[in-house]
């Protein structure tokens, strides 16, 4: 690497600088806008037989293949900038299939903003360890459902819970998708998207929930699942719960939704109050009933949100206090095998008090091996690798809490620009 970097740094000096500079606190950190480009050409001069100068563009000289194998070891915003030095570069970036299934692992990034606000805020880069002012496109608020992918977001407006679109945040490219069925204003709904690595396209789960009426015991569960191909919905699942109700998250692993349910009550005092339903998107419907192979969540939780890791399912849990589901004492962190919970991690006590005063309900989301948890009351970031075992606060984001009541949210993507909607 030490080889491909002093080349880099000859070729585009400013790209090195971007890349090496030391990780600054955010009072002293201006925030960059990462579609502004920080380049000049790059121009050598040489001596030639006759002993005269003349100049020389490296670029007019290093093949597209090493050009490839350079851009592999930038950070993605480094990359981004790049793709404003020249069309060639530009080319390069976008269209080589070379480059980005052989670049350095990126970390995903980390979206806050403010609620019942406009769709702009901050983007979080743990690499370089910057926010970066980002407006995200197709969307009129913030207060929607959200699900990402493989660089792909999907958004699903929290009014009818009917209008849904896809986007890259990083390109811009937008898509609004054909509407679901279903009925419409469920009581509760959830929404999921898997983008395939290798042709791009995606799949799309969409849950909805409501209450049979005059009926406090039974709600309506309908699964609806979209192809990206054939760009149509289908009806994977209706059924009927007892006693529990669906949610507000939901994820896909390795060809199978696993969407969060909640005990309504009605039933007794159930515990846990969590539990997870799966479906295989794959082999489709089943003979058993979704209930049947629902499995318990680990332990008495405030809330629950569920990530893909790896193509594993992990969950992020308030841990409840005892005889008070209510109150949240703690946060956990599990990995599923087998049907089996095994913990990966729990938050330090000391970090837990970082947030200052926590709601029993909380943002969370990651991909890879990184792990986000934000407080709704809060602009206090924390990460947790899994591989590594190591908690971490972001830098301190320039998101200003302007009155006591003011919530935040946010959710994790993986900046990419080769794919599209």
């Amino acid at each position: 690497m030490d080889g491909a970097a002093t080349g880099m740094e000859r070729l585009c000096p400013h790209l090195m600088t971007d890349v090496m500079e030391d990780n600054s606190s955010w009072t002293a950190l201006s925030i960059d806008h990462i579609r502004i480009s920080a380049f000049n050409f790059g121009i050598v001069s040489e001596d030639n037989d006759e002993g005269k100068e003349f100049l020389l563009s490296l670029d007019t000289v290093v093949p597209d293949d090493i050009l490839e194998r350079i851009f592999t070891f930038l950070p993605i915003v480094s990359m981004i900038r790049s793709t404003a030095v020249c069309k060639r570069w530009h080319d390069i970036i976008y269209s080589s299939r070379f480059l980005w299934t052989h670049m350095l692992p990126q970390r995903p990034w980390y979206f806050m903003f403010t609620s019942n606000e406009s769709a702009a805020g901050y983007a979080y880069d743990p690499i370089l360890r910057k926010w970066y002012d980002l407006e995200l496109p197709c969307i009129d608020k913030s207060s929607c459902f959200v699900s990402s992918s493989c660089g792909l977001v999907c958004f699903m407006d929290n009014d009818s819970r009917n209008a849904i679109s896809v986007s890259n945040p990083i390109t811009k490219d937008c898509k609004r998708i054909l509407e679901p069925p279903g009925a419409k204003f469920p009581d509760y709904s959830t929404i999921a998207i898997k983008v395939d690595r290798s042709s791009h396209n995606y799949t799309i789960t969409l849950a909805k929930c409501k209450q049979v009426p005059e009926d406090y015991v039974r709600w309506d569960f309908s699964l609806y699942k979209y192809d990206s191909q054939s760009s149509s919905w289908v009806t994977a699942v209706e059924e009927v719960f007892i006693g529990w109700r669906g949610g507000d998250d939901s994820v896909i692993c390795d060809g199978v939704l696993y969407c969060l349910i909640h005990s309504t009550g009605i039933l007794g005092n159930i515990e846990p109050r969590h539990s997870i339903i799966m479906y295989d998107l794959i082999a489709g419907p089943s003979k058993a009933s979704l209930m049947q192979s629902s499995i318990p969540a680990p332990c008495s939780l405030t809330c629950g949100r569920l990530l893909n890791l790896r193509e594993k399912l992990v969950l992020v849990g308030g841990i409840a206090k005892q005889n008070r589901p209510d109150i949240i004492k703690g946060i956990g962190i599990w990995e599923l095998h087998k049907k089996q919970w095994q913990e990966v991690g729990r938050m330090p006590h000391k970090l837990f008090q970082g947030f200052g005063e926590f709601d029993d309900v909380f943002a969370s989301s990651g991909t890879d091996d990184l792990v986000y948890i934000q407080s709704y009351g809060a602009t206090a970031l924390l990460a947790f690798d899994t591989k590594q075992k190591q908690w971490k606060w972001s830098a301190k984001c320039p998101v200003s809490k302007r009155f006591p009541l003011q919530l935040f949210t946010g959710f994790c993507f993986e900046p990419r620009l080769d794919i599209t909607t």
